[in-house]
């Protein structure tokens, strides 16, 4: 069928890992913050970098002037916000400023909300699992350290709990620790992996992790792939090819192209989005670390540039803390004071 691949059974030439009660259980989601208080918490030192900042900048003046906005410029750059994203807010402002909206500086703080939610509005856009597409693929794509497989982990737990039916493959077969710890995620969750030895072709193994998804019923295959830096040329054609090898038993699929941000790499994320992009066509962002970093303003960066669904925010390290994304619980997450 396909001269590049080996013909063997998914039964038999990938490994299927079993539920194994040796393996820890995952960290519990601490229910005493809520959904609310959880994100507010992860996003602490964002809100000093960003919101704290500007509130005391802005709510520190009496009048609202051009110095003031050059101020905002200043600190909405210094937050990882970037050019776009910043020159599109800074002359909302101004143009807001000139027709005399902005009656004191209370009024501007408030307006600056309002447009940052706006920005971040048309990328929230929940990951929709159709039916008619089983087993709906989802290929994880990403640079080393990004979280993938962890992310991949939360996912599946996330999806359990909707109640699909899951299969994973474990296609960074350049690293045995990425196999392993995909393994472990399928025990936790009493979800099978599909795994070859390391060095494997990765088309290769997602190919079976396809096939045995079929044979199952399965609901969801989530498929990871090997780290790769955007910059490498060679290794984006390698993520190429496994959609090749996809698009051949399916010409849809991959159903979503899922790629993985670390938060803490502020503008660089912009970079390897647009390349990932390029190269495969990314159909949703799954942002990681915000809980771990000051440079979450980079998400208004990718929000205004690319403009692609955000499907996720990464805000700790508990099972449960993979969230779907809100603009505007986002935004009063970073503002609220309590």
């Amino acid at each position: 069928m396909f001269s590049f691949l080996k013909k063997k059974s998914p039964e038999t030439s990938a490994s299927i890992e079993q539920p194994d009660s040796t393996i820890p259980a995952a960290p519990a989601e601490d229910t005493t913050l809520g959904l609310f208080g959880r994100l507010r918490q992860s996003l602490s030192k964002t809100r000093s970098a960003l919101s704290d900042s500007l509130s005391s900048l802005i709510l520190g003046r009496k009048t609202i002037d051009q110095s003031l906005l050059d101020d905002i410029e200043t600190q909405l750059l210094s937050a990882d916000m970037g050019l776009e994203a910043t020159d599109h807010i800074v002359k909302a402002l101004t143009q807001k400023l000139d027709r005399k909206q902005l009656a004191n500086p209370q009024a501007l703080l408030d307006s600056l909300k309002v447009e940052l939610a706006a920005m971040l509005r048309p990328c929230e856009v929940p990951l929709v699992i159709r039916k008619s597409d089983k087993p709906y693929v989802i290929l994880v794509v990403g640079v080393n350290g990004a979280g993938k497989t962890t992310t991949i982990g939360k996912l599946a737990k996330r999806l359990q709990g909707e109640g699909h039916k899951l299969v994973l493959a474990a296609g960074d077969t350049f690293r045995a620790a990425a196999v392993e710890q995909l393994k472990v995620w399928g025990e936790r969750n009493h979800v099978p992996v599909i795994a070859q030895p390391t060095g494997s072709d990765s088309a290769s193994v997602i190919f079976d992790a396809y096939q045995s998804a079929c044979a199952r019923g399965a609901d969801v295959l989530i498929a990871d792939t090997a780290g790769r830096l955007h910059t490498k040329e060679n290794l984006m054609q390698e993520l190429e090819k496994i959609v090749r090898v996809l698009r051949k038993l399916d010409p849809d699929l991959p159903h979503e192209t899922l790629l993985v941000l670390d938060s803490t790499t502020g503008q660089n994320s912009l970079n390897q989005a647009r390349t990932f992009h390029k190269s495969v066509k990314v159909t949703g962002i799954a942002l990681t670390k915000l809980d771990g970093t000051a440079k979450g303003g980079m998400v208004f960066a990718i929000a205004k540039e690319l403009k692609l669904p955000i499907r996720y925010l990464g805000v700790g390290e508990k099972v449960d803390d993979l969230r779907p994304f809100e603009a505007e619980q986002f935004v009063q997450a970073l503002f609220s004071d309590n």
